[in-house]
Protein backbone atom coordinates (compact mmCIF):
# COMPACT_ATOMS: atom_id res chain seq x y z
CA UNK A 1 0.00 0.00 0.00
CA UNK A 2 1.30 3.43 -0.98
CA UNK A 3 2.08 6.04 1.65
CA UNK A 4 -0.53 8.84 1.34
CA UNK A 5 2.18 11.54 1.46
CA UNK A 6 3.90 9.96 -1.54
CA UNK A 7 0.62 9.96 -3.43
CA UNK A 8 0.03 13.63 -2.62
CA UNK A 9 3.59 14.55 -3.63
CA UNK A 10 3.18 12.68 -6.92
CA UNK A 11 -0.13 14.47 -7.64
CA UNK A 12 1.38 17.87 -6.80
CA UNK A 13 4.31 17.21 -9.15
CA UNK A 14 1.87 16.20 -11.91
CA UNK A 15 -0.21 19.35 -11.31
CA UNK A 16 2.88 21.59 -11.51
CA UNK A 17 4.01 19.88 -14.72
CA UNK A 18 0.58 20.51 -16.21
CA UNK A 19 0.60 24.15 -15.05
CA UNK A 20 3.89 24.58 -16.92
CA UNK A 21 2.34 23.31 -20.18
CA UNK A 22 -0.96 25.26 -20.12
CA UNK A 23 -1.43 28.67 -21.73
CA UNK A 24 -4.35 31.05 -21.29
CA UNK A 25 -6.67 30.13 -24.17
CA UNK A 26 -8.91 33.24 -24.14
CA UNK A 27 -9.28 36.82 -22.98
CA UNK A 28 -6.77 39.62 -22.69
CA UNK A 29 -3.92 37.14 -22.06
CA UNK A 30 -5.02 34.67 -24.74
CA UNK A 31 -3.50 33.94 -28.16
CA UNK A 32 -5.28 36.85 -29.83
CA UNK A 33 -3.22 39.31 -27.79
CA UNK A 34 -0.16 37.11 -27.09
CA UNK A 35 0.41 34.94 -30.15
CA UNK A 36 0.86 32.15 -30.85
CA UNK A 37 -0.44 30.38 -27.71
CA UNK A 38 -1.24 33.02 -25.09
CA UNK A 39 0.45 33.64 -21.75
CA UNK A 40 1.55 30.67 -19.65
CA UNK A 41 -0.92 30.49 -16.76
CA UNK A 42 1.89 30.69 -14.19
CA UNK A 43 2.74 34.19 -15.54
CA UNK A 44 -0.79 35.58 -15.28
CA UNK A 45 -1.00 38.56 -12.90
CA UNK A 46 -2.46 37.75 -9.50
CA UNK A 47 -4.94 40.63 -9.98
CA UNK A 48 -6.32 38.94 -13.11
CA UNK A 49 -6.70 35.64 -11.27
CA UNK A 50 -8.25 37.45 -8.29
CA UNK A 51 -10.94 38.80 -10.62
CA UNK A 52 -12.00 35.22 -11.42
CA UNK A 53 -11.87 34.34 -7.71
CA UNK A 54 -13.93 37.37 -6.66
CA UNK A 55 -16.63 36.56 -9.19
CA UNK A 56 -16.52 32.87 -8.27
CA UNK A 57 -16.14 32.37 -11.99
CA UNK A 58 -13.03 30.33 -12.71
CA UNK A 59 -13.58 28.44 -15.97
CA UNK A 60 -15.14 25.02 -15.73
CA UNK A 61 -13.03 21.89 -15.94
CA UNK A 62 -9.32 21.33 -15.62
CA UNK A 63 -8.35 24.85 -16.75
CA UNK A 64 -10.36 26.32 -13.88
CA UNK A 65 -8.73 23.94 -11.40
CA UNK A 66 -5.25 24.88 -12.60
CA UNK A 67 -6.01 28.62 -12.54
CA UNK A 68 -7.36 28.24 -9.00
CA UNK A 69 -4.13 26.48 -7.96
CA UNK A 70 -1.95 29.18 -9.54
CA UNK A 71 -4.01 31.90 -7.86
CA UNK A 72 -3.75 30.24 -4.46
CA UNK A 73 0.01 29.79 -4.80
CA UNK A 74 0.47 33.44 -5.74
CA UNK A 75 -1.78 34.66 -2.91
CA UNK A 76 0.14 32.47 -0.46
CA UNK A 77 3.42 34.04 -1.60
CA UNK A 78 4.70 30.95 -3.41
CA UNK A 79 5.19 32.62 -6.82
CA UNK A 80 8.86 31.59 -6.56
CA UNK A 81 7.70 28.02 -7.25
CA UNK A 82 7.26 29.08 -10.89
CA UNK A 83 10.81 30.47 -11.25
CA UNK A 84 12.22 27.23 -12.69
CA UNK A 85 9.39 27.15 -15.24
CA UNK A 86 10.14 30.75 -16.22
CA UNK A 87 13.84 29.98 -16.52
CA UNK A 88 13.14 27.04 -18.84
CA UNK A 89 10.99 29.36 -21.03
CA UNK A 90 13.66 32.06 -21.17
CA UNK A 91 12.30 34.38 -18.49
CA UNK A 92 9.11 35.98 -17.32
CA UNK A 93 6.52 36.70 -20.02
CA UNK A 94 6.49 40.41 -20.89
CA UNK A 95 2.88 41.53 -20.40
CA UNK A 96 3.34 45.17 -21.41
CA UNK A 97 4.88 46.54 -24.58
CA UNK A 98 8.37 47.84 -24.11
CA UNK A 99 8.42 51.58 -23.59
CA UNK A 100 10.70 53.88 -25.49
CA UNK A 101 13.49 54.92 -23.20
CA UNK A 102 14.22 58.60 -23.03
CA UNK A 103 17.77 59.70 -22.47
CA UNK A 104 18.35 63.05 -20.90
CA UNK A 105 21.59 64.86 -20.91
CA UNK A 106 22.31 67.59 -18.45
CA UNK A 107 25.06 69.92 -19.53
CA UNK A 108 26.55 72.29 -17.04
Amino acid sequence: MEDPSESIARQMAADLAEIERVFMPFGKFGPEHFPPAGVPIFDLPVEYLAWFAAKGAFPKGRLGELLRMVHQMKVDGADFAFDAMRQRRGGRTRLRPERERLHFRFDS
